[in-house]
């Protein structure tokens, strides 16, 4: 088979993406947020985590500390117990107070809506903070990569690179920038749904046509 050209993985990318988003056409990000503050603890937490425990217990910790200063102020061991089922949870709330004291200290108690801004506070790196700006700012400044996305996009031969910054920066310029944030949305809906970790559904793909490690 010829190595593939960067315009035909391009091509077939954007046809993925197409293709996915008639499957999906509600795709969004399934953390529960009404603000970019809840947004960005819900991203930290979700770290080894799923979205739906994760949403399980946000709402009790945003009732406890709606804002960041009272977050800010929180003894960490309430946190902690709040938190707990989500695994890691002493290193997750160390973040979480780190987080909303810089928030504090340093923007006004508000969410920065710039990658620089975002990257330098405490427990926040680049795939929180492209979370944060594509859901809750609209800005496409990235694409995230989590477990779903590095997966798939080595199953579906978008990338050889091995790690989140560098499959990053591979996936950025096959999709459109506007694209970027459902971009990540759709191919973590279609590794939850359908390319399921050990048990792939093939047969049931439609998108089996575009991937060179479709087993049909």
């Amino acid at each position: 088979m010829p190595q593939e050209t960067e315009l035909g993985r391009k091509r077939r990318a954007r046809r993925m993406a197409r293709e996915l988003a008639l499957i999906h056409p509600d795709a969004h990000c399934e953390l529960d947020y009404s603000s970019p503050l809840q947004l960005a603890v819900a991203t930290i937490l979700s770290a080894q985590c799923t979205d739906v425990r994760v949403n399980l217990v946000t709402p009790v910790l945003f009732k406890a500390f709606p804002d960041p200063e009272s977050l800010a102020d929180a003894d960490p061991t309430v946190v902690e117990d709040i938190i707990k089922s989500t695994g890691f949870f002493r290193n997750k709330a160390k973040s979480l107070l780190g987080m909303a004291r810089a928030l504090v200290e340093r923007h006004g108690g508000r969410v920065p809506d710039t990658m620089d801004a975002l990257v330098k506070l405490p427990g926040v790196g680049r795939k929180t903070a492209n979370v944060v700006l594509g859901n809750a700012f609209g800005k496409n400044e990235g694409i995230v990569v989590d477990t779903h996305v590095q997966r798939i996009s080595g199953l579906l031969k978008l990338t050889r690179e091995k790690t989140p910054e560098k499959i990053e920066l591979a996936l950025m310029p096959l999709v459109p920038r506007p694209k970027w944030t459902v971009f990540s949305h759709l191919l973590i809906l279609h590794g939850r749904k359908t390319c399921i970790a050990r048990r792939p559904r093939c047969g049931e793909c439609r998108i089996s046509d575009l991937c060179p490690s479709a087993d049909l």
